[in-house]
């Protein structure tokens, strides 16, 4: 309904236009210059036909005007949403300035002839003086004394929590609910409805493994939301005309100022292209794990082999794999080991050791 109306709205504007443009054609020397009773009919048929084509042109023109709309206004609210207010208010001051100069150094090359070359001039003026106005004071706020009710509400803005929307992965993964049950996760929790409704056809899926995890992160959603004490909403915002969802999560993402929770590694990537914040599970795991420097001795029991000879292999509580040369004899013991160097991988965190002197 709001579409129609707005549509009919924007006809009607385009027929004025018309009417417009048709006065100013009744008025050119052209048709004063016609006789007396070509007048009698031409000025209705010019303001029927000026309303008329421009009001079809405005009705066609709607959905590209409507979409040019949204992306100047999404465009300027990934500029300005973020921005401090201070910053916001002291660019605006220094841009309606740098306005005011413009129009007062106007007069001079309005002068000019041919006038076009004066009004080029102007136009010139103005964003060159605006741009400027907006300018200096933004990158020089620091040195600009506020009122205090200012700065409170930039260092507010700073500590705001920011919403979390789950991607398919992550509510599979499961581990962002073992951090959500603790309380620090701030911010409102998003499951938008297009994550439910492809997380919906991996539970139905053929595919005994994809049924499987699919169930498992309904199961995992629903436990969450009983025994969190935290409301995690759901909402229905859908772009029927995006097909992939993580596309569809990072245009959610980007107008509501959100930050993404997912461990898909392609996802982060396009998102930190984009300049979309996201919470990696991975990235979170990999910061807790168990972190020992050279030279450390650490006891642990070995479990297993390893791939080369007389190699041992061990874990720590939080999973993190060490290798210990010359534990091979000790499975199934606990022995004191020598950590020798620690590795870094896309996969996680590798630790080496040797045993220990008193123990070989």
């Amino acid at each position: 309904m709001g579409k129609r109306i707005v549509r009919v709205i924007v006809t009607l504007l385009f027929a004025a236009i018309g009417i417009s443009i048709a006065k100013l054609v009744l008025e050119s020397r052209i048709v004063s210059s016609l006789g007396t009773e070509t007048m009698i009919w031409l000025p209705a048929v010019l303001y029927v036909s000026g309303a008329v084509v421009f009001g079809i042109i405005g009705f066609l023109l709607m959905p590209r005007l409507a979409a040019a709309y949204r992306f100047v206004i999404s465009y300027f609210m990934r500029i300005f949403g973020d921005m401090p207010l201070s910053k916001i208010f002291v660019g605006v001051i220094g841009l309606l300035i740098g306005l005011v100069i413009a129009y007062l150094l106007s007069y001079l090359p309005l002068k000019i002839q041919p006038q076009f070359i004066g009004i080029i001039l102007c136009v010139l003026m103005y964003l060159m003086f605006g741009t400027l106005g907006w300018l200096i004071p933004t990158r020089r706020i620091r040195e600009i004394q506020l009122p205090g009710w200012f700065k409170n509400s930039e260092r507010s803005s700073r500590t705001s929590a920011v919403a979390k929307l789950l991607d398919t992965s992550a509510i599979i993964d499961g581990r962002f609910f073992d951090v959500y049950k603790t309380g620090i996760v701030e911010g409102t929790v998003i499951v938008p409805k297009f994550v439910l409704d492809e997380l919906r056809q991996i539970a139905d899926s053929a595919d005994p493994l994809k049924r499987a995890r699919g169930r498992r992160g309904l199961d995992l959603l629903t436990e969450a939301e009983q025994n969190s004490g935290q409301a995690i909403v759901t909402i229905d915002k859908d772009y029927p005309e995006l097909e992939d969802v993580d596309v569809k999560l990072m245009r959610l993402a980007s107008e509501r100022h959100a930050c993404i929770v997912t461990n898909d590694y392609n996802l982060n990537k396009a998102a930190s292209v984009n300049h979309i914040q996201v919470f990696n599970i991975n990235d979170l795991a990999n910061a807790l794990r168990t972190n020992v420097t050279a030279g450390e001795d650490v006891i642990v029991t070995i479990v297993k082999e390893g791939r080369e000879a007389a190699q041992g292999v061990a874990y720590f509580d939080d999973g993190t794999m060490i290798v210990v040369e010359g534990g091979r004899p000790f499975i199934g013991k606990s022995i004191e080991a020598t950590v020798t160097s620690v590795l870094q991988t896309s996969a996680g965190k590798m630790v080496f050791a040797k045993l220990k002197d008193n123990d070989q």
